[in-house]
């Protein structure tokens, strides 16, 4: 048998974990022919074929399977090994990656990282949007973001940032045309801005007032998928927008949109970062965490 590189072995584990060559070589800044290149030594050192590919696919063969599954403690050890002697360094180092949701990304997590770059400039941070629930571990994430405490049961969590609220905003020249709702039930007749989520489901405008609650589900001549676009038609004029509070608030702030309805805006969970209940997480890992449980987030409001 020809001599195995060690590395070979992570390779093979991310492009199966990746799901194809293209994105494991985005996952390691390095080309896909690159990943090719090994792929096809590691082959030829076992004398065995691995992976099964196709123009649109990739995938383990039998024995490529048999191999992972023998690999992911061994690869998972060495990773824990890493994590240990990174202990011993004055100051924590490496790679962070983080998957969320973009709200999270762009009012919590892009503030905290940039202000903890700076802290430690030895770590490095990879922050993934992503609306869809993933396994983080399979994904070689070291954390993820969810809204509320509904995970896994082998997770922690630790809230990020303060409790959420939605908005509904408009502008004052939309407001002056066509009128200011006064309760939620007055928002029938109103072009409410819709947005859609990734699967296909329109999201309803939930209220709460005291004991009443009630859910609306908007009607409008515009639909988007991103909050952005929201607030982008509701500044346009285009329609009353419902979007998280922190769209919404510099907009506010400045005049060029009206809330409504506030009083009838419930409280809601926060963002929570969860990550797996490693016995030792990174020590880059754990000074992310010590510093996000520090962090002014109201000085950053």
């Amino acid at each position: 048998m020809n001599p195995i590189r060690l590395d070979s072995f992570d390779v093979f584990a991310a492009i199966v974990r990746c799901g194809g060559f293209r994105a494991a070589a985005l996952e390691r800044g390095v080309s896909s022919s690159a990943l090719s290149q090994t792929m096809n030594a590691l082959e030829d050192a076992l004398g065995i074929r691995l992976l099964n590919r196709t123009t649109r696919s990739v995938s383990p063969t039998e024995a490529g399977q048999r191999l992972l599954d023998r690999l992911a403690p061994a690869l998972s050890d060495i990773q824990l090994a890493i994590a240990e002697v990174d202990e011993l360094r004055d100051s924590p180092s490496g790679t962070l990656r983080i998957n969320a949701p973009a709200p999270a990304i762009d009012h919590y997590l892009c503030p905290l990282a940039f202000d903890f770059m700076d802290a430690y400039p030895d770590v490095k941070i990879e922050l993934i949007s992503d609306a869809a629930v993933i396994d983080i571990v399979e994904q070689s994430f070291d954390a993820g973001v969810r809204f509320g405490k509904q995970l896994a049961q082998d997770m922690i969590a630790a809230p990020l940032g303060p409790s959420l609220r939605y908005a509904i905003v408009a502008s004052r020249d939309y407001l002056e045309r066509q009128g200011i709702p006064k309760t939620p039930h007055d928002l029938v007749g109103h072009d409410c801005i819709k947005r859609r989520f990734p699967g296909g489901t329109l999201v309803t405008w939930r209220f709460v007032h005291g004991a009443e609650e009630l859910e609306v589900t908007p009607a409008g001549r515009l639909t988007v998928s991103a909050a952005q676009n929201e607030v982008q038609a509701a500044l346009a004029g285009r329609g009353i927008a419902h979007v998280l509070d922190d769209y919404a608030k510099p907009y506010i702030r400045d005049g060029r949109l009206v809330e409504l309805l506030s009083d009838w805006s419930p409280t809601l969970p926060h963002w929570f970062l969860y990550y797996p209940n490693r016995r030792l997480p990174s020590a880059a890992m754990r000074a992310f965490l010590d510093y996000m449980r520090s962090y002014d987030w109201q000085a950053k409001g």
